[in-house]
C-alpha cells in the first residue's frame, strides 16, 4: 500500500517563501510521476507541477518563474519550493504520484498568502 505524507504549509506574507515536502512510501514503482495540485476555496483542484522521474518538469503557467518542482528518488520525495508567493496562490496543495493504474492523493496541506 502506497502512503504519500506532505508537510511544509502554512502561513506566509506575500512575496515570501515556502517549501512543500511529499514522501511517498509502500510499493512504489520506479518509473513514475510525481506532482502537486492545489484547490482553492470554492474552486476546482488544478495541476500546480509534476515531474517525471527522469526529472522532466511541467508547471502552470501561473507559477512558472515563482515555483520549483524537484524530487529525491532513492527518497520517493518531491518538492516545492515556492517563492515570491501571492495571495491567490492560497489553496490546499495535494502531492500526486501516478504509476502504471496506480493514481494517489496525500491528504493535502494549507498554504494561506495573507498580510
Amino acid at each position: 500500500q502506497v502512503h504519500l505524507v506532505e508537510s511544509g504549509g502554512g502561513l506566509v506574507q506575500p512575496g515570501g517563501s515556502l517549501r512543500l515536502t511529499c514522501a511517498a512510501s509502500g510499493g512504489i514503482f520506479a518509473i513514475n510521476t510525481m506532482g502537486w495540485y492545489r484547490q482553492a476555496p470554492g474552486k476546482e483542484r488544478e495541476l500546480v507541477a509534476t515531474i517525471t522521474h527522469r526529472g522532466a518538469t511541467n508547471y502552470v503557467d501561473s507559477v512558472k518563474g515563482r515555483f520549483t518542482i524537484s524530487r529525491d528518488n532513492a527518497k520517493n520525495t518531491v518538492y516545492l519550493q515556492m517563492n515570491n508567493l501571492k495571495p491567490e496562490d492560497t489553496a490546499v496543495y495535494y502531492c500526486n504520484l501516478r504509476f502504471s493504474v496506480y493514481n494517489g492523493w496525500g491528504q493535502g496541506t494549507h498554504v494561506t498568502v495573507s498580510s
